[in-house]
């Protein structure tokens, strides 16, 4: 039964956003809301449900076109462990959004009060298809959706003039990135006539060709997906959208929407080209760990220099994101599981520390660090949860951030110092935030030096409520108090690293994946292991990168602005002009075909 009803978590939030729009215009807005979350919350049960208890990968060919002899023309959807629980993280996580969103909005847009929940439905249901799908196209399609809805969310203020700058540059760019993602599908297609993951996999082993067409194929890609994750030098859309899109399409875009661009580099990777077939794993591992590093290091070094806090934010999204592409280029079920946990950790975690910088501005009308300096301290409440977010960011055990971290960080004796100092520098950063607003920390400052360079502040936003609130929405402060547990959930309950474990054990095995879907054979039962939990070295590294981002806030309070001119050069290449971001595009392109082949 649970097969049969696979196709649902995809169709039911179509059929709900269809309903909003169609009737949106006639409903009272708290029946609009409603039904959102109804539409939203059926998917992510459904989800739930298929993965508790678990039978084995759930397949399932719309239309009964099932494949004869293992060769097949029809549609499948494959819920794994990996991608039906990236989907069940995915509905969760909007229920969450559509919860803070409760009457959020001053007034609906043109008086329709279904446009945002439809909206936020559409995205929901992209993503949970691209988790699912085991086709290719349709991977496309669906990567599409997600993208057209997230430049209508980003843009959903149309009366302001920068909401709609920041969604055409993030059409444009993430729109180059869907067509060299299709272009690379058509030339796969040339090469194995088939558009399954699965099949093309199993034609590629068939016939093995390490030839330029395969590699073009492999670099196009895998280019829309590392759009999609914010991958440096692609990233650069992705902070000019956090810092004008509503806060609770932020919580969407970082909390689960840049991972679903690491989950498809990885599951594609996995399927198709990583047989005998494919690309040398050497080589994937070669250029997924040189832009792992790289947009580590950027967005690290990115995210202390920002005084606005949605940017800040967005930039340890890229930072994090870099970690991401690290654990998944060790190509090892350990790497895969390590990055699943983390995964898990950081969607509660930056979805609650923009949750609370959306409160932060929908009460002091800003989310300049500077110009909030000591306005936080009648709100004591919102200053801890926002602490507790920020300690999650710098990996403080037990949040499932820190397990995650511990899990990758020691499969390699160099990972722990790209993965303590990036999470000390982010949390730091975060942590800083937190002592100027809510404790007063440092003096205060109201204006850069003349030579700081290029500088984004904050205070030009206005409240997405339309009014500044005086007391604190109870829905906001419930789920923002519920996605931190969640990500703390995440590192204390040992089943939940158990099931993840077997799950990347399954996940990395590319000969069982096309036996389940084009054989129908059963599962192929994991090897068993002693699982790995906390370790004394992965505690010790995660209080280790506490104690740091501690001490960098500390120090970052008594002397503002002291590294702040070093990264004017980085500052200056984040320039918002879409032209200069399509030939960082087209550099990125080039980088990863050389790293591939060479």
């Amino acid at each position: 039964m649970m097969d049969r009803l696979l196709p649902l978590i995809v169709a039911l939030p179509l059929l709900g956003a269809a309903v909003l729009v169609a009737a949106g215009r006639h409903l009272p807005r708290p029946v609009a809301e409603v039904l959102g979350l109804a539409g939203a919350a059926v998917p992510a049960a459904l989800a739930v449900g298929a993965l508790v208890p678990w039978h084995g990968s759930r397949v399932v060919w719309l239309g009964d076109w099932r494949p004869h002899h293992g060769a097949g023309v029809g549609i499948v959807l494959v819920g794994d462990r990996t991608g039906l629980g990236l989907a069940a993280l995915t509905s969760l996580l909007v229920v969450a959004v559509l919860a803070y969103s409760w009457r959020y909005f001053d007034e609906p847009p043109y008086g329709h009060a279904g446009a945002f929940p439809a909206l936020i439905l559409l995205f929901q249901a992209g993503m949970c298809g691209f988790q699912l799908t085991g086709d290719l196209f349709d991977a496309f399609v669906f990567f599409e959706l997600m993208g057209v809805v997230g430049y209508a969310l980003t843009g959903y203020r149309v009366e302001e003039p920068r909401p709609v700058q920041g969604a055409l540059t993030f059409g444009f760019v993430n729109s180059l990135g869907g067509y060299a993602s299709l272009l690379g599908i058509g030339l796969l297609y040339a090469r194995t006539g088939e558009l399954g993951m699965a099949q093309a996999g199993r034609q590629l082993d068939a016939a093995p060709r390490h030839d330029a067409l395969l590699l073009a194929a492999f670099v196009l890609v895998m280019t829309g997906l590392l759009v999609k994750s914010a991958a440096v030098p692609l990233h650069f859309w992705l902070p000019d959208a956090h810092a004008v899109a509503p806060t609770p399409v932020c919580m969407l875009l970082s909390g689960v929407m840049v991972e679903t661009g690491v989950y498809g580099v990885a599951r594609i990777h996995t399927t198709v080209f990583g047989g005998p077939g494919g690309i040398p794993a050497d080589h994937v591992q070669r250029a997924l760990l040189v832009l792992g590093v790289l947009t580590a290091a950027v967005g690290a070094a990115m995210c202390w220099q920002q005084r606005h806090i949605k940017r800040l934010l967005a930039f340890s999204t890229v930072a994090h994101v870099g970690l991401f592409l690290t654990g998944i280029a060790l190509l090892t079920p350990e790497g895969i599981a390590g990055t699943e946990l983390y995964v898990l950790g950081h969607a509660g975690t930056k979805a609650a520390l923009f949750a609370c910088t959306g409160i932060l501005l929908d009460r002091h009308g800003n989310v300049d660090e500077h110009e909030l300096h000591g306005r936080g301290r009648d709100t004591p409440g919102l200053g801890l949860l926002f602490t507790a977010g920020a300690l999650a960011l710098a990996g403080l055990p037990p949040f499932g951030t820190a397990l995650g971290k511990a899990l990758v960080e020691e499969q390699r004796p160099w990972l722990p110092v790209l993965f303590v100092l990036v999470s000390a520098v982010t949390g730091g950063a975060a942590l800083r935030v937190a002592a100027r607003v809510f404790l007063g920390a440092g003096e205060s400052q109201r204006e850069e030096p003349a030579d700081s360079g290029p500088e984004t502040p904050g205070d030009e936003e206005h409240p997405e409520t339309g009014h500044a609130i005086r007391l604190l929405p109870r829905p906001m402060v419930t789920v923002t108090t519920l996605l931190l547990t969640g990500a703390l959930a995440v590192g204390v309950f040992r089943g939940l690293t158990d099931a993840v474990t077997a799950a990347a054990e399954a996940f990395t095995n590319h000969a069982g994946y096309a036996a389940t879907v084009l054989d129908a054979a059963p599962t192929p039962t994991p090897v068993p292991r002693a699982t790995e939990w906390w370790t004394p070295p992965g505690v010790a590294l995660g209080l280790l990168s506490t104690a740091l981002a501690t001490t960098l806030a500390a120090w970052s309070t008594r002397h503002p602005g002291a590294l702040h001119h070093l990264g004017t050069p980085l500052r200056r290449l984040q320039s918002g002009h879409v032209g200069d971001y399509v030939a960082w595009t087209m550099a990125g392109v080039g980088l990863l075909a050389v790293l591939t082949w060479w």
